[in-house]
């Protein structure tokens, strides 16, 4: 979006054909027309959306995970988070994973903004919500998914923010937004 004072780099498709059709992720190729009337390739990836949960214990304390993300061959320290199923709305989404990956329902839900983590070879975009008044039900896990789930202060995940114990990009833009909500510049 460009406002009428700044420039419009606006590409035009031409052509679009499907390269890989996944479970859950699909590639594109896309012959687009640039600004200056050249063509050129736009190669991207079609996610379905995500949601994401900074699920409130108190004031001051949230909800983490622990778990194994295969392409990095490691273990990341995550917010509660989930892709969108067909026809779901994100705040189904986010309602669901807090439910089956930390067995918790919220009586509050407050959607805080949306983030777009790789506009540079995807279309995927992840809702992020804020969820208080938590009440344990018990978790339901998928078969094939395995996590940790633990509290922490929002100070203390700030802090590992800082060291690098968390590095993945929705946790880290979650946990600021909790430090303005907690510190009270942000309502």
């Amino acid at each position: 979006m460009s406002t009428p004072d700044e420039p419009d780099f606006t590409e035009t498709t031409i052509d679009s054909r499907k390269i890989f059709d996944g479970t859950l992720l699909h590639v594109r190729a896309d012959t687009v027309r640039l600004p200056n009337g050249h063509t050129s390739t736009r190669e991207y990836i079609e996610h379905p959306g995500a949601a994401t949960v900074l699920a409130f214990v108190d004031e001051r304390t949230i909800l983490l995970e622990r778990q194994f993300r295969y392409p990095l061959r490691r273990h990341f320290i995550e917010l509660p988070a989930g892709k969108i199923d067909p026809g779901e709305e994100p705040l189904a989404t986010a309602q669901r994973e807090l439910r089956e990956e930390c067995g918790y329902e919220a009586a509050h839900w407050r959607h805080l903004g949306t983030l777009h983590p790789c506009i540079g070879f995807a279309d995927e975009r992840i809702e992020l919500y804020a969820a208080r008044g938590l009440t344990h039900v018990g978790a339901a896990l998928d078969e094939d998914e395995f996590l940790e789930v633990f509290e922490v202060d929002v100070g203390e995940a700030l802090d590992w923010i800082r060291t690098g114990r968390i590095t993945e990009p929705k946790a880290i833009f979650g946990l600021m937004w909790a430090d303005k909500l907690v510190r009270g510049e942000w309502s």
